[in-house]
């Protein structure tokens, strides 16, 4: 992966701290999930794509926060919605679930 890939990174330049250590909307209804996501606009964790709720994207397609970072330990991948892309930010703090 690389940097300066996405125009939108400057949006998560100040890395929000994770609000939940999972997916907040399947804490809050019972739900489970696969892989989590951070928000690093706002700090919403969400679950992926992959798992029943697809939470992370929903909450992209409802704030239109473009940025998501994995909250997966030992990953340190960023993903940009709008720009279909995934890179890594060389520097920017890495969060993951206990």
């Amino acid at each position: 992966m690389t940097t300066g890939v996405c125009e939108h990174v400057g949006a998560g330049r100040e890395v929000a701290a994770p609000r939940a250590d999972g997916c907040e909307d399947c804490l809050a209804a019972g739900g489970h999930w696969v892989h989590l996501r951070l928000c690093v606009v706002c700090g919403h964790v969400g679950c992926c794509d992959s798992s029943p709720n697809r939470h992370a994207s929903g909450h992209f397609r409802a704030t239109g926060h473009p940025l998501i970072q994995s909250y997966e330990p030992g990953e340190d991948w960023w993903w940009c919605y709008v720009d279909e892309v995934a890179f890594q930010v060389p520097g920017a703090p890495v969060h993951a679930h206990r």
